[in-house]
């Protein structure tokens, strides 16, 4: 059994590799036949294990959008743990008893009930007497089962988790610096209250069964681990366990505290639960707990250390933080140099002066703090100009807590934004430098203008240095600045950042003026509205961002960086010009929207976001869909055509 629900998972694995790589990456991993035959034999197990999971190419799992996410009370109040951070208050706790010992998971606790073999309903614990119902979330979970062999009424609790690796992903992936997740929780809590659950099946996101409420007819023999061994069989992945005693359990707490550094999953203690089901029962609970489980809270590991400096880092809102910056210790299994204080008042708190002797730890064995200080000389030296533009700075009290502020709107770190948008993957499209490796360097002072991007090699044993960074991530970095020194003046002008300057704007305005700079240096606010698809107020804000010559001396040495091939103005015919196209949904003969986009361009017309009346075609391959795109289309009465009527269209 064991064996065969390891395969169907590696099956599961397999097939979804080959058809990401097929449909997504137009590449063949595995032939046709090679598929058809992995594909019959995932089909086989399924019918004999009775389980199919979420994952599984064999489920076809809608997506959905719902307005709001229906509320409903729990049967019985979901109560919380009472905790300890000492062994020998667990060791008390057991008595006599055995237990299992597994992760208290940092995620989303989900109840889910199946019935007649299929999943009914799934709904969060909420306040712990109401949950909000998200039954169409939890079908997209990478690993629930959606069928399972049991019939009768089944009802589990479980937490829903995003690992490190995800949640690392999907914040490279967001730009804006302050719209980054703070960890994977607040990841997994957004993606399982979605409205729309393909974003939840996009995040990836993991369910691990950590209690069984109820199933009907089943002797469990009166044991926790034969519930978890059951729910195994029926497709479950549980959360991990051991079993423990008041003899084994120093040993066993050990084990997971150094297991937790491999683990990708979030996790911010252990709980034990006594294996005897009736014996826990017997105890009742309090007003607050259980009286079956109780929670373990990792004890901080605590290291001594000097203080050697403050840094202080400014941000876009003009905020300076400070930083400590102190000898590096082995915390948890890492090389720690470095715990944010985040203000004046923590710092005064502390008493923070150069040279003290202080106390730090991990919070949750994952963030690095300040615990105590032991020497507290006491503060000094609050920098009275901003480390990054030299601005004066200013203490402020807001909701009684002191910060400091740089006072300068033209200081460089308040544009973060500006320089995001430059790195941007449709403008200069530099890997390696996301919002907040930005945020670093303009805070360190390396980034003052565009051009100085090009120079990061001037400080090249700092970032190295740097947390997060060393020698590979720095040769990837200066690899991909370099391969971005050779750019169009298109995807220039737009990484300028100028107010309502797109990427096909931008293209516009090129074309119009024969891809020459000088031309676009001088061009009239008059001369650019006349371009066909410029109104007014993109071409104001054009003509009035280079009668500033500081940018325009900005861009000079921006563009002796750069290599600008000469632009082959088009000469074919520009069936397109003055038309409006949206693109949505997959594609097949060409590898991305993106490619779309370019060659609706190259014919003379505008790819937008949103279907107005302005649009003249809708491409989407699902041109029967129901989707919010093609709904709005049909109501304005815009033709919805498929890639192949699209490419009709271009060679007419």
């Amino acid at each position: 059994m064991v064996e065969k629900r390891r395969r169907m998972e590696e099956l599961v694995t397999l097939l979804n590799e080959a058809g990401r790589a097929y449909y997504q990456e137009a590449a063949e991993i595995m032939s046709n036949q090679k598929y058809d035959q992995l594909y019959d034999e995932l089909v086989e197990l399924e019918k004999e294990l009775g389980i199919t999971l979420a994952a599984s190419p064999t489920a076809h799992v809608g997506y959905e959008v719902v307005s709001e996410l229906p509320k409903e009370r729990h049967e019985s109040p979901m109560l919380s743990l009472d905790k300890t951070k000492d062994v020998d208050r667990l060791r008390e706790f057991l008595g006599h008893q055995k237990a299992l010992i597994s992760w208290k998971l940092d995620g989303l606790t989900i109840v889910l009930t199946y019935r007649d073999g299929a999943l009914y309903k799934a709904v969060t614990r909420g306040n712990g007497e109401v949950g909000e119902v998200v039954t169409n979330n939890a079908s997209v979970f990478q690993n629930i089962p959606l069928k399972i062999a049991y019939t009768g009424e089944l009802i589990l609790r479980g937490e829903a988790v995003i690992g490190y690796r995800e949640f690392e992903r999907i914040n490279a992936e967001i730009e804006d610096v302050d719209a980054k997740y703070k960890n994977p929780r607040n990841l997994c809590s957004g993606s399982v209250r979605q409205l729309n659950n393909e974003v939840t099946a996009r995040r990836k996101v993991k369910f691990f069964a950590f209690t069984l409420v109820q199933a009907a007819d089943i002797d469990f023999g009166n044991s926790r681990k034969n519930q978890m061994e059951w729910l195994k069989a029926q497709g479950f992945e549980v959360v991990e366990y051991h079993e423990v005693t008041a003899e084994t359990i120093a040993e066993e707490v050990e084990w997971f505290s150094k297991k937790i550094v491999e683990n990708d999953f979030p996790s911010d203690g252990l709980v034990l639960t006594y294996d005897d089901i009736a014996y826990g029962q017997s105890l009742g609970r309090t007003a607050k707990f259980p009286r079956d489980s109780f929670a373990f809270k990792w004890a901080d590991e605590l290291r001594e250390t000097t203080l050697k400096e403050i840094e202080w880092s400014p941000s876009r809102t003009g905020l300076i933080n400070p930083v400590a910056i102190f000898e590096p210790v082995e915390l948890e299994g890492t090389t720690v140099s470095r715990a944010s204080v985040h203000n004046i008042s923590i710092m005064e708190e502390l008493e923070l002066g150069i040279g003290d002797t202080i106390q730090v730890y991990k919070a949750n064995m994952i963030i690095p703090q300040i615990a105590e200080n032991l020497t507290r000389s006491g503060v000094k030296d609050i920098p009275k100009a901003c480390p990054v533009c030299g601005g004066e700075t200013q203490i402020r009290q807001l909701s009684g807590t002191k910060t400091l502020y740089c006072t300068n709107p033209d200081c460089q770190a308040k544009h973060l934004k500006a320089f995001a948008l430059f790195v941007s993957r449709d403008a200069l499209n530099i890997d390696g430098l996301s919002e907040a490796t930005l945020e670093k360097f303009i805070g360190h002072g390396y980034i003052r203008e565009f051009a100085d991007i090009f120079h990061l090699d001037r400080y090249a044993d700092e970032i190295r240095g740097m947390e997060g960074f060393g020698e590979k991530s720095y040769q990837n970095l200066m690899a991909s600045v370099e391969k971005a020194r050779t750019t169009t003046l298109p995807r220039v002008l737009y990484g300028l950042g100028i107010a309502g300057v797109g990427l096909a704007n931008a293209k516009l305005i090129c074309r119009e003026l024969q891809y020459d700079l000088e031309k676009i240096f001088t061009a009239s606010e008059e001369e650019l509205a006349q371009i066909d698809g410029i109104g007014p107020v993109i071409a104001g804000a054009v003509a009035e961002h280079f009668r500033n010559p500081v940018n325009v001396e900005r861009v000079e040495r921006l563009m002796k960086e750069l290599t600008v091939p000469g632009e082959k103005e088009e000469t074919g015919n520009q069936i397109f010009k003055g038309m409006n196209f949206v693109v949505t949904g997959s594609v097949h003969h060409f590898a991305n929207r993106n490619e779309i986009k370019e060659k609706v361009e190259s014919l003379g017309g505008k790819v937008t976001g949103s279907v107005t009346s302005k649009t003249n075609y809708l491409i989407n391959n699902d041109t029967e869909s129901t989707s919010s795109k093609n709904k709005k289309a049909r109501e304005l009465g815009i033709p919805v055509i498929s890639e192949d009527e699209f490419l009709k269209l271009c060679e007419s």
